[in-house]
């Protein structure tokens, strides 16, 4: 099953092994090492659809969140940033960066919306390039990551409107992925009740 953030598009997923998890963990490792001693580069993730990479500006960095209009409407209370995180999401050399937003509310467990950010050379702030979650969706994100150009996620849901918010009935484990100019999602493990 899949979902698309733009328009559908079929991915070859297939079933993992222990042993994807163990490369998995070797490439993300490298990918620390290495980019402790490099700085990354600023976003452009509406660049082009191809998957080749460009060299950025050696001086640019991920987008922050701080002054970002998100597309969330909390009323009278102000904006969370829960979770962030960056990486090249676009292959065009420099990192968006994501992140996991909700209203904060005194109590309960507010909706997160989930945003990918980019910052353009010379641009004053950050902006908004595309919602990967939207709030009213009524999803909570747990588990989050960026790794390997993909947006990594498990959302708690509800089955029906019926369920009450307190107690999410779905559990989802999600991927988006840049592909041919949109953020492709796709379902890589199975859905779960809880």
């Amino acid at each position: 099953m899949q979902h698309s953030a733009v328009p559908e598009l079929e991915l070859a997923h297939t079933n993992t092994r222990p042993i994807h998890w163990v490369a998995t963990a070797a490439a993300l490792a490298g990918v620390v090492a290495l980019s402790s001693g490099l700085q990354p580069d600023s976003a452009h993730a509406a660049q082009a659809s191809g998957t080749q990479t460009k060299s950025a500006p050696a001086n640019a960095s991920a987008p922050a969140t701080t002054g970002v209009a998100f597309p969330i409407d909390c009323g009278p209370v102000k904006v969370v940033v829960q979770k962030k995180a960056s990486g090249d999401l676009d292959g065009d050399g420099r990192p968006e960066t994501v992140a996991v937003v909700h209203c904060d509310a005194g109590m309960g467990t507010p909706p997160d919306g989930v945003y990918v950010l980019t910052q353009g050379a010379g641009a004053a702030k950050p902006r908004v390039v595309a919602t990967l979650v939207a709030p009213k969706a009524r999803e909570t994100v747990t588990d989050f990551a960026v790794r390997d150009g993909a947006v990594l996620a498990t959302l708690l849901g509800y089955s029906t409107a019926d369920v009450p918010s307190c107690c999410p009935d779905v559990k989802e484990s999600v991927k988006w992925q840049w592909r041919n100019g949109s953020f492709v999602r796709s379902i890589p493990g199975n859905v779960q009740n809880v």
